[in-house]
């Protein structure tokens, strides 16, 4: 007896750690479910609004939202970064990728454009050597052409039917990556709602610029009339429920750590299958799936070759945004 006591008392921490991390797991699966349903509602608005103005008057929302809650936690000092161009940088892919995404979902299936994003984890891995002077593993080598050959084989059906414009997703990515790269080396310039509220605000003028020359170019499906009560009430839904996703991912990585809740990113995928299914009919055909399994594959092959100093980093790092908008995927981040 006293041998089991002795024994409960050595590790009594076991059962709590272990319910935390399902509980952050759980927490952060939720999370990322909601970014799908995010895509999705943009998605209803196809053919309503311009997607540029889709997308510059759901990150107006959320930068309106954002700053007040700042604001009121932080006051006014918060707003004055201490590298401004840094900020701007981080705006700018920001608002290059949610353009490029938000009119990639108005013309494609939603798991197809899902789908292509999914490699902008390989792409930060491969910019992280020659932008932030990482040693690039040799993983990132073998997982960065492997990942190239599943963007073919989703892209090969679109582009056929769409041309150029089946590359909206993997530019989105690309824009995304450098993002990521950009926080980085933000990392610690400030508070996780901090850093949310500066790349937000920073991207709505660029996307309010963007529609406004869209509008001004005179393409039928970028004109800015007065929208329908609907489409603003879904871009206010689509930024709470970004919004929402982002508390319940930060919520995970203070349970269970950046490291464990990373693979959980991939259920946006499956989400956007059945929500694409069931909303507008969708049914991804084998290359899609092909290339999605392909993709998804390479960025589980780069995450458990990953060495275990480097997630131990990335726990130390879990109150910084960058964990989180890594697994938000670009396209939703800032909130």
């Amino acid at each position: 007896m006293s041998d089991r006591r002795a024994g409960a008392a050595r590790f009594p921490r076991r059962r709590p750690v272990q319910h935390s991390e399902r509980s952050g797991i759980l927490l952060a699966v939720a999370g990322f479910s909601s970014l799908s349903v995010g895509d999705a509602i943009v998605k209803t608005m196809a053919g309503e609004w311009s997607p540029l103005g889709v997308a510059a008057l759901r990150f107006t929302i959320g930068a309106i939202g954002l700053a007040l809650l700042l604001w009121r936690s932080e006051g006014t000092a918060s707003f004055r970064p201490r590298r401004p161009l840094l900020q701007i940088a981080r705006g700018f892919c920001l608002a290059g990728a949610t353009l490029c995404f938000f009119s990639a979902i108005f013309v494609m299936q939603l798991a197809e454009a899902m789908a292509i994003a999914f490699i902008s984890p390989i792409i930060v891995a491969f910019l992280s050597g020659p932008l932030l002077k990482e040693k690039v593993r040799p993983a990132v080598w073998i997982a960065t052409p492997v990942a190239l050959i599943g963007v073919l084989l989703v892209l090969r059906p679109n582009f056929a039917e769409l041309g150029w414009m089946a590359l909206l997703p993997l530019i989105s990515a690309a824009f995304f990556g450098t993002m990521v790269i950009a926080n980085r080396a933000a990392a610690g310039d400030g508070s996780s709602l901090s850093m949310q509220a500066y790349i937000a605000c920073i991207a709505a003028p660029f996307l309010v610029a963007a529609a406004l020359v869209g509008h001004l170019s005179g393409a039928p499906s970028l004109q800015l009339d007065l929208p329908d009560w609907t489409v603003v009430a879904r871009c206010a839904l689509v930024a709470l429920t970004a919004s929402s996703a982002h508390w319940l991912a930060y919520m995970g990585t203070m349970r269970a750590g950046a490291a464990t809740i990373a693979p959980m990113v991939y259920v946006q995928m499956i989400v956007a299958v059945a929500l694409g299914y069931l909303l507008f009919g969708d049914v991804p055909d084998l290359p899609t799936i092909s290339g999605a399994a392909i993709i998804i594959g390479a960025g589980l092959f780069l995450w458990l070759t990953t060495p275990r100093t480097t997630k131990d980093v990335s726990r130390a790092l879990q109150g910084q945004p960058e964990a989180l908008e890594q697994g938000a995927q670009g396209k939703e981040n800032g909130g």
